[in-house]
């Protein structure tokens, strides 16, 4: 069984919809009580988080598949890669590769496009890094990601798989349920 694709963007528009999906899949699968339900539900919100916290500019799709005993989310998206983000997404994944580096051409793939990524632009700083050093703590401070939702996923995730390819990162997120 597979559910509805949903159009996700960083405003926030599809978020809603992919959640309100993720119910509806769940209770038309037999047997998931409602702590279940509540759980994938968690699983799909960390997930969009995940991805839209790293990759920063969104839109993806997500669907659900499944049946019942096994369900799996996924989410495709493009994004200008560089290094940092290809780090903080393939850290994401619970074998902490790159599923896409199936094969030897696959491999090779994988190390020209880790060769070619560019190094991350921080351009949209307010304060440059030189001068962050003259102004107080506590007026100045880095946000930095602090990677609860890839936390949260793998504690109540299965598995995840990140497959990085060119622009194009999907993500799938298995999680099997007892009956």
């Amino acid at each position: 069984m597979k559910s509805d694709v949903i159009m996700i963007d960083n405003h926030g528009n599809g978020f809603s919809e992919a959640v309100e999906q993720t119910w509806l899949f769940c209770e038309s699968c037999d047997g998931l009580n409602g702590k279940s339900i509540l759980r994938m539900q968690l699983i799909a919100e960390e997930m969009l988080s995940l991805a839209r916290s790293i990759t920063g500019e969104m839109r993806a799709s997500f669907w659900i598949e499944g049946n019942g005993t096994e369900i799996e989310f996924h989410m495709t998206t493009q994004t200008v890669m560089d290094k940092e983000k290809r780090g903080l997404l393939i850290m994401s994944s619970t074998s902490m590769k790159n599923e896409a580096a199936k094969g030897f051409l696959g491999k090779l793939r994988d190390v020209f496009e880790q060769a070619m990524a560019s190094e991350p632009s921080h351009t949209d700083e307010v304060v440059p890094y030189e001068l962050r050093g003259d102004i107080a703590n506590d007026f100045y401070e880095v946000k930095e990601w602090d990677g609860l939702e890839r936390s949260i996923l793998r504690k109540l995730a299965d598995n995840v798989k990140i497959s990085i390819r060119g622009r194009t990162v999907d993500m799938m997120v298995s999680k099997r349920l007892a009956k």
